[in-house]
């Protein structure tokens, strides 16, 4: 991986860090080279961010682990910036209505702050 940052993940209020802070460090370490790996390469392949269909302007940052899939919902600020909304543990194959119900509610309250 470059160095060279492309674009950067912003975290935004404290929606990802309540996620973030009580999963293990081996979760932790996983997502950290994921965010990375987004920042730093110029086709992110699906495989780790992928749009949500059906969504404005959501995306998903992709994370496994084994058989523990990990899912941060994000959007972009001006096409370089990518802001963090919530993450959550993925237990089934689509991705909560609950949890894309609050990352567009995350996602108002950072552009009406903008």
């Amino acid at each position: 991986m470059r160095n060279e940052k492309i674009r950067t993940v912003f975290l935004y209020k404290d929606y990802f860090t309540d996620f973030f802070i009580v999963q293990k460090q081996k979760v932790k370490d996983k997502i950290i080279w994921t965010f990375k790996l987004i920042e730093t390469i110029q086709q992110v392949p699906e495989e780790y961010l992928k749009h949500l269909e059906g969504t404005d302007g959501l995306y998903e940052i992709r994370v496994q682990i084994g058989s523990d899939i990990f899912r941060i919902i994000c959007f972009f600020d001006e096409g370089k910036l990518i802001v963090l909304a919530n993450g959550f543990q993925k237990k089934t194959q689509k991705t909560p209505k609950s949890e894309i119900v609050k990352a567009h509610k995350i996602k108002r309250e950072y552009e009406a702050e903008q």
